[in-house]
């Protein structure tokens, strides 16, 4: 089957390359032109702009983007627009807001353009163990293109499927993402406490590795962390600075608005906006409030 790729980062760059592996004809194109050079080298066709690739696909066409949120996307997907002709396909691999994929295809409809949103997930390792894709849009255009979700999929009859309507996939992705952010938080709260036991002396990979068999809190998550562990036990060449790719964040404004509690989400996004914080205010600010109201002692900054 033939597809366009836009953006050819390390996730799309890899997507690139799995798709070749499965057979599949791509013509490749970003900004960077050593991006696209790698996925010549790979056996991909090259484009020199977005409307260059829309000149080398078969009508219909199918564009899968993979450029990061926000105008990035915007601006991809207008260009696209442009190109392309009714009956054509635009599929988004991103991490954009679920609104903003509804937009897009009604958009795009009025045009006769499909869309398609992809939520997408594994990372550096899909490569290897496939993606797990959660795809929104029209079910007609979902299976005409079922071939490419299944070559990018852990297996042909596992890993994807379409979740619902235009918008569904990268709703469905963002509550995914959320929940992956209370996984790591309950994690990493674990493990500083066993950590602070120092009494016990614990080997925190050891407990990792065993807790990878059998263990009712065994996951890939947790292979990933005795990994870590393991080449580094104590840690101490990190920075306890966490970012987060924003999906947490619409995760939360979403439970808000419709009135759903999710405090653990919740709780693990606010943990990783205090680990970006140096010498904290709030924190400053209890200690001086304590230290007022009953004079206990406090810790002078250097």
């Amino acid at each position: 089957m033939e597809l366009g790729m836009i953006g050819l980062g390390r996730m799309g760059g890899n997507m690139v390359q799995r798709l070749l592996q499965g057979g599949h004809r791509i013509v490749a194109y970003d900004a960077n032109a050593e991006a696209i050079q790698t996925a010549v080298q790979q056996g991909a066709v090259s484009a020199a702009s977005i409307a260059d690739l829309a000149t080398q696909l078969t009508v219909p066409r199918a564009v899968w983007v993979m450029v990061p949120s926000g105008e990035p996307t915007e601006g991809t997907i207008n260009a696209l627009a442009g190109a392309l002709s009714p009956g054509d396909v635009i599929i988004d691999g991103g991490n954009a807001n679920y609104k903003d994929s509804i937009r897009r295809a009604a958009s795009l409809k009025r045009r006769g353009i499909a869309f398609l949103d992809a939520g997408t997930s594994g990372g550096i390792w899909g490569l290897k163990e496939g993606y797990s894709l959660m795809v929104g849009g029209d079910a007609e255009v979902f299976k005409r293109l079922e071939p490419i979700f299944q070559t990018l999929a852990p297996a042909p009859d596992r890993g994807y499927g379409r979740v619902g309507p235009a918008g569904a996939g990268h709703f469905v992705k963002m509550v995914h993402n959320g929940i992956e952010y209370g996984l790591m938080q309950a994690y990493a709260e674990g493990f500083e406490l066993m950590e602070a036991k120092t009494e016990f002396n614990l080997d925190l990979g050891q407990i990792a590795e065993v807790w990878r068999h059998g263990s009712v809190v065994r996951s890939w998550l947790l292979d990933l962390t005795a990994e870590a562990l393991q080449e580094d036990p104590t840690l101490e060449d990190l920075e306890p600075y966490v970012e987060d790719s924003g999906e947490g964040r619409w995760t939360v404004q979403e439970s808000i608005e419709l009135a759903v509690p999710a405090p653990v989400i919740t709780l693990a996004l606010q943990a990783r906006f205090r680990s970006r914080q140096d010498r904290p205010f709030g924190a400053r600010l209890l200690a001086a409030m304590r230290n007022r109201f009953g004079g206990h002692a406090v810790k002078k900054a250097e």
